[in-house]
């Protein structure tokens, strides 16, 4: 009954909905987190996360990629992620995911947030569209994570009758030695597991789906411009008593079925800033302010750490060869006759 009068009153405007939170303030969020009754939170985020890692996002007028494409001679910008372009003309594709290859990039304080969500027990799941792997490196694995848009942990052989699969150290090689990535049994292009225009999302994105919003008490949106579909009409599956906060909507689009000022609003909290200072200030109510920043300083250090590491071994597998490759040859003894 319930579920039924707050479904007319949200859609219909029969009636007043019951209000999930005390205030619709990023306070009333920390309050609801707080108080026990939100064990489901689920985040969605896009590009916007990723930015203060140095990652540009996409559709931003003069830093996105979309809008510094030039030097890739495209017919239009997002034909660098065409399926049908990208089998016949893979250089661009590969030209940028040099520059974007992960590895290259520390996760930012949004993705620690939300691994100190999964660590408190509040975290769901996460729906990323991003492809840079970065809440992988945070400690998002398995169940924890979908990523809609797919991923570069995996790459496959684009042809039907082969899909050999290839991993993520294979991939990096092949595309820092400005190599186009061709399977080793069949010589079809291989091509990271990401969605391209024209490919279908992953299955365990809609099975997932299903399951995750109708149980959803709390979601967060970061990051994202809500532009690209199905990713954004995820944001119309919650059921109505679900609350809604978007830390970055300076960067959203309003609309998506979320209703942050009107007469009618009972839910949804907008809070305007950075990805990353907004999460800083939602921590800092919950009293994870210290932790969260401690766990990115101790992080950042560990992954500084693996980075001097190759590094080493690196340099000593060169001067190991370098050293082989300049021993002189010792002469064979003579033959006593």
């Amino acid at each position: 009954v319930d579920f039924l009068r707050n479904l007319f009153s949200s859609t219909l405007g029969l009636g007043s909905a019951d209000k999930v939170l005390d205030e619709l303030t990023l306070d009333g969020v920390a309050q609801y987190i707080k108080s026990g009754k939100c064990k489901n939170i689920l985040c969605m985020v896009g590009a916007g996360i990723s930015t203060s890692a140095g990652i540009p996002d996409f559709r931003s007028p003069e830093t996105g990629l979309y809008a510094n494409m030039q030097k890739y001679n495209l017919p239009y910008p997002e034909a660098i992620f065409q399926i049908d372009y990208f089998k016949k003309h893979p250089e661009p594709f590969f030209a940028l995911a040099k520059e974007l290859y992960p590895g290259q990039f520390k996760p930012t304080i949004c993705h620690y947030f939300m691994k100190l969500l999964k660590d408190k027990g509040h975290l769901r799941r996460c729906y990323t569209q991003n492809i840079d792997t970065l809440e992988r490196v945070a400690g998002l694995e398995g169940d924890d994570l979908i990523e809609a848009h797919g991923t570069f942990f995996t790459s496959h052989c684009v042809s039907f009758c082969c899909r050999q699969e290839y991993n993520l150290d294979w991939m990096r090689d092949k595309i820092f030695s400005e190599d186009i990535p061709r399977c080793d049994k069949c010589s079809s292009l291989v091509k990271p597991d990401i969605v391209f225009f024209g490919e279908s999302l992953p299955v365990r994105f809609f099975t997932s789906m299903k399951m995750d919003f109708p149980r959803c008490d709390l979601l967060i949106i970061m990051g994202t411009s809500l532009q690209v579909q199905p990713f954004a009409g995820l944001v119309g599956s919650v059921v109505c008593f679900c609350l809604q906060a978007d830390p970055l909507f300076g960067l959203l689009g309003f609309g998506g079925g979320m209703d942050f000022d009107s007469e009618k609003a009972y839910r949804d909290v907008a809070h305007i800033s950075t990805c990353d200072d907004g999460c800083l200030a939602l921590a800092e109510l919950l009293g994870w302010k210290v932790e969260l920043e401690e766990l990115v300083k101790q992080e950042h250090a560990r992954i500084d750490g693996q980075e001097k590491e190759k590094e080493k071994v690196g340099e000593s597998k060169g001067a190991a060869a370098e050293v082989s490759a300049a021993a002189p040859v010792a002469p064979e003894p003579k033959k006593e006759e």
